[in-house]
């Protein structure tokens, strides 16, 4: 039975239902708050505020959890791939070894770009962000489907998998353009992953060597980005989505979210701020010690997380990952090395741990991406391709609701009141 809350408003009472989450999560119904009383409530930044109701993934911030689907992240992590994860992110159930063959041959199959959007690349100058170019190569590659809107919900598995597929590829020629090198197309006979190293570092004449521990720690990186619940990309997917925008114009908006700073460029700021560190001659004692002093107003990047209050589940097993591609490359890297000593004093310095300001995912992501020869820029476009089966699920469930409306925040008002017109000669 659906339990209620009852409060006051401006000396009247009111009842208002609330709903409990599979997880025991309460919130309180306030859809019909501003018929019955005239009144809306203020949630800058939305941080009090359920937007909707979601199957999809389940954060306990303060016990450190996060499951897929029921599914905790450890343990996919461990025995799953991240192709597996986003057939169980989308359509709600792992899939059986049939359903996971159609699923992969959905993506070899849909690999491939047009060829006429060579020439969409070719009209970016050398200086554009790869995240630029992936917001609107996404939308691009619509245009060569015109089935995505006029056949949406029929077609949907054939859309979902050309998106997982082709936004691996678009990175890829995004990265190729951007220095100067030839377009390297994707071979069938390659996985998810290994195909994505294989179009980024291969050459015409040479493909590059395809380590297995690298292809692992890139796949975990997507695997581990792969959903996390309604956070800011997200919800820009689901907005946009509510106004019955396709598949791919939500995604190309979610990218728009993510390339923020203070969204995914998070594993970016890491890397900059360990350059910050090395031009400065310090091996990272002196840094953190000024942070712990609060000395020039430094910021730690890629320590501690807004929903994680003692730890980042996704960190503990990323940071194996880590060290195992550290140990198997032998590369010396003095940004490396000044992350590593980050690393022991922080998880062994009392500041620190009693601010449980502990190495993050994107503390750990960020330090391998750099370690395989990823570039700066292209960072936040490692996350956007694991957080797009994510962004097809939200986009999914908002598709699928009998009951979803479009999405139209209401505000407070704070301009001046009504004011007469004043003639430009008397201004």
């Amino acid at each position: 039975m659906n339990e209620t809350v009852e409060m006051i408003i401006d000396g009247k009472p009111l009842v208002l239902p609330t709903v409990t989450g599979s997880e025991g999560e309460v919130g309180i119904d306030i859809s019909s708050l501003r018929n019955k009383t005239g009144c809306i409530t203020l949630d800058p930044a939305y941080g009090n505020t359920g937007a909707c109701e979601s199957a999809v993934t389940f954060i306990d911030g303060e016990l450190g959890i996060l499951r897929y689907r029921g599914y905790d992240i450890a343990e996919l992590a461990e025995k799953s791939t991240f192709i597996e994860t986003s057939y169980l992110i989308i359509y709600g159930e792992l899939p059986t070894r049939a359903q996971l063959t159609e699923f992969s041959n959905l993506l070899s199959e849909n690999q491939m770009l047009h060829e006429g959007m060579r020439f969409h690349f070719e009209g970016f100058p050398s200086t554009a962000h790869p995240m630029a170019i992936l917001s609107s190569m996404i939308n691009a590659a619509s245009s060569y489907h015109p089935n995505i809107i006029s056949k949406r919900e029929e077609r949907f598995p054939y859309h979902a998998a050309r998106l997982i597929s082709q936004v691996r590829t678009i990175a890829a020629f995004s990265y190729r353009k951007a220095h100067g090198l030839p377009a390297i197309y994707p071979k069938s006979n390659l996985k998810y992953t290994a195909n994505f190293l294989h179009m980024m570092f291969s050459l015409p004449n040479e493909d590059c060597e395809l380590k297995p521990e690298i292809v692992k720690a890139l796949d975990l990186i997507f695997l581990l980005h792969a959903d996390h619940e309604q956070n800011c990309s997200t919800s820009t997917v689901r907005m946009v989505a509510s106004s019955k925008a396709n598949l791919f114009a939500s995604a190309a908006a979610g990218v728009c979210a993510l390339w923020g700073p203070l969204h995914g460029g998070a594993n970016q700021a890491v890397l900059e701020m360990l350059e910050e560190i090395h031009q400065e001659g310090d091996d990272g004692s002196k840094f953190l010690n000024e942070v712990k002093n609060k000395i020039g107003n430094r910021k730690l990047m890629g320590f501690g997380h807004r929903v994680y209050k003692n730890f980042d589940p996704r960190a503990v097993i990323i940071k194996n990952q880590c060290d195992k591609v550290l140990a198997q490359l032998h590369k010396s890297d003095p940004l490396l090395d000044i992350a590593k000593k980050l690393e022991e004093i922080a998880l062994n310095d009392d500041y620190f741990i009693s601010r449980k300001l502990y190495p993050n995912v994107d503390f750990y992501s960020g330090i391998i991406m750099r370690a395989i020869g990823i570039p700066l820029d292209m960072f936040t476009v490692m996350f956007a391709i694991g957080r797009m089966p994510g962004w097809i699920a939200n986009y999914k469930e908002v598709m699928e609701d009998p009951d979803g409306r479009i999405a139209r925040p209401r505000q407070i008002y704070t301009g001046p009141t009504q004011r007469s017109y004043a003639a430009l000669e008397t201004r």
